[in-house]
């Protein structure tokens, strides 16, 4: 019921309120659900910057790597500090309001990052799972018609690095709407 859902609406900051909790439609030819249609949020600053004045030193993300001794405990200033710098790299490449961005990553910490600067700008993510081919890559970028690409150049399964970048370029060849592709130095950096 509406109570229901106007309650749980009342938890999260809104840009502009809304009036309307429910819009639903369960006609035969014209069935359609609508939640807070009127309203406007960013999630992004619901999930980070609503929480830096009570939680800010609290842990936002605990990380823990493939190898057991890479973790990474990060708190909600450095996670907010982190998309409100990566928001600004999102725009720089030509990412705007309502464009599809790719997110080709690994699990890792800047794979959140990327969604929650995504969600900043208004952009759309599709985060598509680092263990996929370049041809399924290649499928989800083209059915989104992304704009921008995010991977990272490898990734680490036990003690295999998967090139993903290898990947990423072979799916490139089949996709004409990627306009930029940043990469995360994540396997080079590592390298000793």
């Amino acid at each position: 019921p509406d109570i229901l859902w106007d309650n749980h609406g009342k938890r999260i900051d809104w840009i502009k309120p809304y009036t309307k909790v429910s819009n639903v439609s369960y006609k035969r030819d014209d069935v359609y659900i609508k939640w807070y249609e009127d309203g406007t949020l960013n999630a992004s600053f619901n999930c980070l910057d609503r929480h830096l004045k009570t939680k800010g030193d609290a842990t936002a993300i605990i990380w823990e790597g493939d190898d057991p001794t890479e973790s990474k405990h990060i708190s909600y200033k450095e996670l907010h500090k982190e998309v409100c710098k990566f928001s600004n790299v999102l725009k720089k490449a030509g990412a705007l309001k309502g464009d599809r961005i790719t997110i080709y990553m690994p699990m890792i910490p800047e794979a959140v990052i990327a969604m929650l600067a995504c969600g900043r700008i208004g952009a759309v993510h599709s985060v598509v799972f680092a263990g996929f081919s370049s041809s399924a890559l290649s499928a989800r970028i083209k059915d989104a018609n992304c704009k921008v690409l995010l991977t990272a150049d490898g990734s680490y399964r036990g003690s295999k690095v998967i090139d993903l970048i290898s990947i990423a370029n072979d799916a490139l060849l089949e996709c004409n709407s990627i306009e930029s592709t940043i990469i995360l130095k994540r396997i080079k950096r590592n390298k000793k």
